[in-house]
């Protein structure tokens, strides 16, 4: 049987709980705290003033500028926000400080339970290293590797020799993929291990790094499971999150098709040792990784000592609300169930809705959303969101606009009942991966279950490639039309977008970039007898007048527009913002832009003439060259952080460093000019404008 939320909590739970996160967790967390009757306290930065979660609370407190490490991330801030408004217990959400061992210490000086592990196991587990040591310990096996405390750049250049390649570089003090560096060449290695340590003192302010062994076609397999102080634990099977990107999970799904029950009970009861060994109680993840050839035999990797991004597909089987748990646990009331109690229920399915482009190195891309239009919630689909229209999505932060989750029967249900879902998202004013999503989840190897961690990685040039739609582009063009047929004076013909001459319509030439992609799109008429034709970035455009009619089309800014374009009906979301035309349908998105951005390449954001520019608003973390030093095609040039993820920028071609704008630690805005390199005469350009 499944175990049912649905009860009332006891008198003395918690009177004031306050979430110590922000976006769609604080949402999240806040909505089981209202049907527990429990009162929640909201934090917020400068950057998140207006946001969804602030409103949503029963109270909100300031807690500083919009930088993490002045808002979400200041421990004295947070706790004296909990003292403020009277709150018995802080919730730390997932990332920020749910695993800051300083934070879960300075609450309990605070007489504030924090709803969470004791603070000594998230030090044990927090610390890779430590973690390893501890649970093999406990008879769990781990990763072969080298992860002694310490280890100096020679140290990890010799332990790559005797482990043997391909390694996976690891920082000892975090996880989420950041610091994380796959190497399959020697001659990589010293790049790697620099890249790795600089990533991990950033993200982590540690850059103790570890080795292990890379397993040959991954699979990561995680285990739910939940404590209390009584001796009772439980888990609740696994989550498989092998569709990654650079570490970073994209899709997450329950239960894994790898898994035989005799596996999946051999595995709980290997997480369940695992979290013993370090005191654990409450909500946490056991994360292994398994062979697709040798899925008996599981590697520990590390323990998530708090609640995942991914939860809600565990709970969406199992038929518990995971956040209910905690509360109950932190309170100090033991589990009212025993794992013979719980039994899963069909299948459910996970993916995280980015601000970012993925045919651009999946760049974040921070900005305000114009238009948003999530899926509707039913029986087979949940949607955690945390943003609204007019919110600017900054870049301090994680760019994970929302969750969309869906579960039915069984997987294939559960997988087109997502796909049904991603379908009716529509955001203008920043990219997201919503398409991306879409072509991922039709891959026949995820429909088959046939997943590794290296999947998305081998098909990412198909997976994110980007040809512009004639269709889109003739759309976006008389949902241009249309609306500035509105906005002129209808007694002028002159100015009439129809194109009204004497004799014949004159052609009007809209030159535009969809998607990257420069084109031209002339259009004449209007309504019922307009013709359009799509051409390249020549000025005269090229192919045969296509006949057209409007049968609806926005002119407030934001709509429908529903044509037939020669005979084919197209019908999608228009949203003007500026200059520009957002059109979505099918939960793909074409952005039709009357003025030419910046051309972006391989090497990250440049021009055709050789500088490289800021993909994204962000820092400078690194510059790897000076003004006049030769350069190959492919050398790193540049780095820059931004929503907590490093992009390096590469030399688009060989040549000479002619210019340096920028140094380490410099803020730098989208497009800004980074280093120039000037061609070798008769040198090839790699990474053509796309």
């Amino acid at each position: 049987m499944t175990v049912s939320s649905d009860v009332s909590p006891p008198a003395a739970l918690f009177g004031t709980v306050l979430v110590a996160n922000r976006g769609e967790i604080a949402v999240r967390i806040i909505r089981t705290l209202r049907r527990l009757g429990i009162r929640s306290a909201a934090v917020y930065s400068d950057a998140d003033r207006d946001a969804p979660h602030a409103a949503l609370a029963d109270v909100a407190v300031r807690i500083g500028p919009a930088p993490a490490a002045e808002s979400y991330l200041h421990v004295e801030r947070l706790v004296e926000a909990a003292r403020s408004v009277g709150a018995d217990a802080v919730h730390p959400g997932y990332g920020f400080v749910s695993e800051h061992t300083g934070f879960a210490d300075a609450c309990a000086e605070a007489g504030v339970v924090f709803v969470g592990p004791p603070p000594r196991a998230i030090e044990a587990m927090g610390d890779k290293i430590t973690a390893k040591n501890t649970v093999a310990a406990a008879g769990v096996a781990v990763v072969p590797g080298v992860s002694r405390p310490g280890l100096t750049d020679d140290d990890l250049r010799i332990a790559a020799v005797e482990i043997g390649l391909p390694v996976l570089i690891k920082p000892s003090a975090g996880g989420g993929g950041k610091g994380m560096r796959r190497v399959d060449r020697f001659d990589d290695l010293d790049d790697a291990i620099v890249s790795a340590r600089r990533e991990a003192a950033g993200a982590f302010g540690d850059d103790t790094l570890f080795m292990e062994r890379f397993v040959t076609r991954p699979r990561h397999i995680e285990i739910q499971v939940l404590l209390d102080a009584h001796g009772g634990a439980v888990h609740l099977g696994e989550r498989e999150c092998s569709l990654q990107r650079r570490h970073q999970k994209i899709v997450e799904e329950a239960p894994s098709v790898l898994l035989t029950p005799e596996r999946r009970a051999a595995m709980g009861e290997q997480a369940l040792a695992a979290a013993r060994a370090c005191g654990y109680t409450n909500a946490g993840t056991v994360e292994f990784i398994v062979s697709g050839d040798r899925p008996d035999e599981p590697f520990f990797m590390e323990m998530n000592t708090r609640l995942q991004v991914e939860h809600p597909v565990t709970e969406m089987v199992w038929g518990l609300d995971l956040v209910e748990q905690q509360l109950r646990v932190a309170a100090g009331e033991p589990l009212g169930f025993d794992q013979d109690d719980l039994t899963p229920a069909g299948h459910a399915v996970e993916v995280r809705i980015y601000a970012e482009d993925p045919a651009n190195g999946f760049v974040p891309s921070p900005g305000r959303i114009a238009a948003l239009r999530l899926p509707s919630a039913n029986e087979h689909v949940r949607v955690d969101a945390g943003v609204a229209v007019g919110q600017t999505v900054s870049p301090h932060y994680d760019p994970m606009l929302a969750k969309v989750i869906a579960h039915g029967p069984g997987r294939s249900a559960a997988l087109a009942h997502l796909d049904a879902a991603l379908a009716e998202i529509h955001v203008a004013g920043l990219t997201t991966n919503t398409g991306f999503l879409r072509h991922l989840l039709a891959l026949p190897e995820v429909v088959a279950g046939d997943l590794d961690t290296d999947l998305v990685e081998r098909r990412l040039a198909e997976l994110t490639a980007r040809d512009v739609d004639p269709d889109a582009a003739v759309a976006a063009a008389l949902a241009v039309v249309e609306e500035r047929r509105r906005s002129l004076d209808p007694t002028d013909p002159w100015g009439s977008t129809s194109g009204w001459r004497l004799g014949e319509p004159a052609w009007t030439t809209w030159r535009a970039r969809v998607d990257g992609h420069d084109v031209v799109v002339r259009t004449r008429g209007e309504g019922r007898s307009l013709e359009a034709v799509v051409g390249d970035d020549s000025i005269d455009g090229d192919g045969d007048p296509v006949a057209c009619v409007v049968h609806a089309a926005n002119g407030d800014g934001a709509g429908e527009i529903d044509v037939t374009i020669d005979g084919r009906h197209w019908q999608g979301t228009a949203t003007h913002v500026g200059a520009e035309v957002w059109l979505s349908r099918g939960g793909h998105t074409w952005r039709f832009a009357e003025r030419h951005p910046v051309r972006t390449g391989r090497a990250g954001a440049v021009t055709v003439d050789g500088t490289l520019r800021s993909p994204m608003p962000g820092a400078v973390v690194s510059v790897n060259v000076a003004e006049g030093e030769r350069v190959t095609e492919g050398q790193v040039l540049v780095a820059v952080e931004a929503m907590k993820m490093e992009h390096s920028l590469r030399a688009p071609f060989d040549g000479t460093v002619t210019q340096v704008s920028v140094s380490a630690g410099q803020q730098v805005d989208l497009g800004a000019a980074l280093v120039e390199v000037s061609p070798d005469t008769g040198g090839s350009e790699g990474g053509d404008p796309a």
